[in-house]
């Protein structure tokens, strides 16, 4: 029902409704989004209002973000840009919070409607890295050619990788599971670094601080009701916990066919990983490969996500020598030339492939 135009709707409701249909209107929103929102504007003058108050707030924001640092204390932003009542920053502090406030008042009434809150996406192309900070205080780093979804409501925050790599420094807030779906698993956090990567083959967990938990995902990246028991989790260093802790320390292997193919067990390997593999592992967050006695065809493999022309070698002999070192993950120039020059590997262009092939 409509409410009349003498009594106007709840105040949060109307809050709470403002704050997702702006965030779907950043987002983008579908032809059928667009006439609900409309019919929403139309049911009472109160919601363009709220909707338009919320709009300036969150452009104000924007503006003040983009301004340049003053070069000193004499010399402050352009005055146009900032009311002089009240002062700006305890005007800028009251927009923080009431933005902040919306946001809350629009968790709660997802969680109150049984709505899900729009789902947004961040994604980084080849040989792209993103810093990205999360509504919690979480933050999440993308590797090159990498996406993820997420979606926070008041009892969760969710998380999914749907390609890639990412980091994950999570804020702690035990009322407010973490958990990051990729592919056939889910990890559960509160307070911790993890590390996920998702292959086409196998989900890599590598745990750098705290602990995480690990579950079978159902359809849609939902978490299972029952989680994988201990021997469930078949590991090759130490058996697992009953609730399948994974430590700081440690990496687990998920394969994707093997979980898929027999829920709700996980078929992982979990070990223990020495403090040079993880910064090994970790060196692309300084945007660097490093090497040590890798087989050339895995050392390709990796400068091969970082860079459009490809990696292609041409003899198995070849690709399985190793080698060590480290290089700039942008840039597999200098890693050619150690080839031609130091172990006579014959380099061949060939459209957008460098073709490897032994030293005649």
């Amino acid at each position: 029902m409509t409410p009349p135009a003498d009594r106007p709707p709840p105040a949060e409701l109307v809050e709470a409704a403002a704050a997702a249909w702006l965030s779907l209107r950043d987002r983008g929103m579908s032809p059928d989004e667009t006439a609900a929102f409309l019919r929403w504007l139309q049911q009472h003058p109160r919601h363009a209002e709220v909707f338009a108050e919320l709009d300036r707030t969150w452009r104000s924001l924007d503006r003040l973000s983009a301004l340049p640092a003053p070069a000193s204390a004499s010399s402050p932003p352009d005055a146009d840009l900032l009311e002089p009542r009240p002062p700006p920053r305890r005007r800028l502090a009251r927009r923080w919070v009431a933005l902040g406030a919306a946001a809350a008042v629009a968790l709660a009434y997802f969680g109150a409607t049984g709505l899900r809150p729009p789902r947004q996406a961040v994604a980084t192309e080849v040989g792209a890295f993103r810093k990205l900070d999360l509504p919690d205080g979480s933050v999440a780093q993308l590797n090159t050619d990498s996406a993820l979804e997420f979606a926070f409501t008041a009892g969760e925050r969710r998380v999914r990788v749907v390609r890639g790599e990412v980091f994950f420094a999570v804020a702690k807030d035990p009322a407010r599971p973490f958990l990051v779906a990729a592919g056939p698993v889910v990890v559960r956090a509160v307070g911790t670094a993890f590390n996920v990567r998702h292959r086409p083959d196998a989900v890599e967990v590598l745990v750098t601080d705290g602990r995480v938990t690990l579950a079978r995902a159902g359809d849609g990246g939902q978490e299972t009701k029952t989680a994988a028991t201990a021997t469930d989790l078949h590991s090759v260093t130490r058996p697992l916990s009953p609730d399948n802790l994974i430590s700081a320390g440690e990496r687990a292997t998920v394969p994707v066919a093997a979980a898929r193919a027999a829920p709700p067990l996980i078929p992982a390997r979990v070990e223990r990983v020495a403090a040079p593999a993880m910064q090994r592992a970790l060196a692309w967050q300084e945007r660097r490969l490093e090497f040590d006695a890798a087989p050339l065809a895995e050392v390709a493999g990796e400068f091969n996500r970082y860079n459009r022309q490809q990696l292609v070698i041409t003899d198995a002999a070849l690709a399985a020598r190793r080698f060590s070192g480290v290089f700039r993950a942008d840039s597999y120039g200098s890693f050619v030339r150690l080839l031609e020059t130091d172990f006579g590997v014959t380099v061949e262009p060939r459209g957008d492939e460098l073709l490897l092939r032994p030293g005649r």
